[in-house]
C-alpha cells in the first residue's frame, strides 16, 4: 500500500547484520582465548612472552585487498587455527591427560567451539561473495608437535596464542567491513564474483 513502510530487511542491512554478528562471535572467541591463556600460563608457570613465532602460514589481510580476498585470508587462517587446535588437544590428552575434565579442559573446549562458530560465520560471508570454499592448506603446518614434554607445552601455548591473535584480527576486520558504506561493500563483494582465483593460487600466500 502507498505510504506503508516495508517490514523486510534490505540486502544492505542484512549484510551489515551478518558482519556484525560475526564480529561479536570473534569478540567472544577473543575473550575465551584470553581466559585460557591466563589459566595455561599459571598452570605451567610461563611468562607472557615465553613463546615467540606463529604456526599459521597465512599472511594478514592487506588493506589493498578487496572484501572477498580479505575474508578468504581470515577464513583460511582460522581453518589452520582449528586444525592446529584440534591436534594440540589430542596431543595433550594423549601425553598429559588423566581422563578427568576440569576447568582447563572446559575452557579449552569452549574456545574450540567459539572458533567453530566463527568459522561458520566467515564461511557464510565468503559464500555471499560467490567465492569458493576450499579445504584448508595444511602444508608445512607442524600438526604433530614435538616429543619433548617442555617443547610440546610450548607448542600448545603457541597455538593458543595464534588463535587469540587471529580472533583479534577477525574483530578488527569484521567491524571495519560492517561499518563500510553499504553500497561500497556491495560493490566490493560483487567485484569478487566471476574472478575467484583457482584453488592452487588461493593457497599460495605471497
Amino acid at each position: 500500500m502507498p505510504g506503508k513502510r516495508s517490514r523486510g530487511i534490505s540486502r544492505e542491512d542484512g549484510s551489515k547484520i551478518a558482519f556484525t554478528r560475526a564480529a561479536e562471535t570473534a569478540k567472544l572467541l577473543q575473550h575465551e582465548c584470553a581466559l585460557l591463556l591466563e589459566l595455561y600460563r599459571k598452570r605451567e608457570h610461563f611468562p607472557v612472552e615465553v613463546a615467540d613465532g606463529t604456526q599459521v602460514s597465512v599472511p594478514l589481510p592487506s588493506s589493498q585487498l578487496d572484501t572477498g580476498s580479505k575474508l578468504w585470508r581470515l577464513h583460511s587462517a582460522l581453518l589452520q587455527c582449528r586444525a592446529l587446535l584440534e591436534r594440540a588437544i589430542a596431543r595433550e590428552d594423549e601425553e598429559l591427560g588423566d581422563g578427568e575434565k576440569g576447568e582447563y579442559e572446559e575452557r579449552r573446549e569452549r574456545m574450540k567451539n567459539r572458533l567453530s562458530y566463527l568459522l561458520n560465520h566467515t564461511e557464510k560471508l565468503l559464500k555471499a561473495t560467490d567465492g569458493n570454499i576450499l579445504a584448508p592448506d595444511l602444508e608445512g603446518l607442524e600438526l604433530n608437535g614435538p616429543n619433548v614434554l617442555f617443547k610440546l607445552k610450548l607448542w600448545v601455548y603457541r597455538i593458543y596464542r595464534d588463535v587469540e591473535h587471529w580472533s583479534k584480527v577477525a574483530v578488527t576486520l569484521l567491524n571495519e567491513l560492517s561499518s563500510e558504506n553499504p553500497n561500497e561493500r556491495q560493490r566490493l563483494m560483487r567485484s569478487t564474483r566471476g574472478r575467484v582465483e583457482s584453488g592452487s593460487k588461493r593457497r599460495k600466500w605471497k
